[in-house]
C-alpha cells in the first residue's frame, strides 16, 4: 500500500445501475493509495450494480445522499459510469448542484465511460477536452466539450476515459493527478 492520498477524502457520486467494475477499479485503487472515500447516492441504503448494464452485480453500501453532503468536505470526485447510473444522476437537482459545484472549486473530477453526462447536465463542460463511452459523445459535444477517442485525457482538473477496458490507465492516472492536485501550493 502506498500513501500518496492519506488523509484526503473522496466523493464517488453513483446510484443504482452503475458499472460495478468502474466503481470497484478506482475505488480499490483509491483506498490502496491511502485515500478515505465516500460513496454518495440518489437514496441511503444500497445501490445495485451491473455488468455490461445488463446484468446484476451486486451492490454497494451508500455512504450519504447526495443531498446531505457538502462540496467542501472533498478532496476530489469520482463519476463512474454504466448506462442507467448517469441517466438517473442527471436528472437529479441535487446531484446536478453538487457535480457544478464540486467542479468550480477547481478540486479534480475523474469520470469514466457514461460518467460524462452528468458534467455535461451541470453545464461544465463547455471549452474542455475529454472522452467516454462512444455513445454519449455527440451529447458532450453539444455541451461545449472537445471529444477524442483516446485511452485517458486529462485537461486541467478533469481526468476521463472511455469504458472498462481503460481502467488500468484510469487507475493510474486518477491517483497520480489527485495526488499531484492535492499538493500543498
Amino acid at each position: 500500500m502506498t500513501n500518496e492520498l492519506h488523509g484526503r477524502k473522496v466523493a464517488i457520486l453513483a446510484t443504482d445501475g452503475v458499472e460495478r467494475v468502474e466503481l470497484e477499479q478506482p475505488l480499490g485503487a483509491l483506498l490502496g493509495a491511502g485515500a478515505q472515500a465516500e460513496l454518495l447516492s440518489l437514496h441511503t441504503g444500497e445501490i445495485n450494480a451491473r455488468q455490461m448494464d445488463i446484468d446484476p452485480a451486486g451492490t454497494f453500501t451508500v455512504d450519504k445522499k447526495v443531498a446531505d453532503a457538502r462540496v467542501g468536505d472533498y478532496d476530489a470526485l469520482l463519476l463512474p459510469g454504466g448506462t442507467m447510473n448517469p441517466d438517473q444522476l442527471r436528472t437529479d437537482p441535487d446531484a446536478v448542484a453538487f457535480v457544478r459545484e464540486f467542479v468550480e472549486t477547481g478540486k479534480p473530477v475523474a469520470t469514466i465511460c457514461h460518467g460524462p453526462w452528468i458534467l455535461a447536465e451541470a453545464g461544465v463542460l463547455r471549452g474542455r477536452r475529454l472522452t467516454s463511452w462512444p455513445s454519449i459523445r455527440t451529447d458532450l459535444r453539444n455541451a461545449g466539450a472537445e471529444v477524442v477517442d483516446e485511452e485517458v485525457v486529462i485537461d486541467g482538473q478533469l481526468i476521463s476515459s472511455r469504458g472498462p477496458q481503460d481502467l488500468p490507465a484510469f487507475c493510474k492516472a486518477i491517483i497520480e493527478r489527485f495526488a499531484a492536485a492535492l499538493q500543498p501550493a
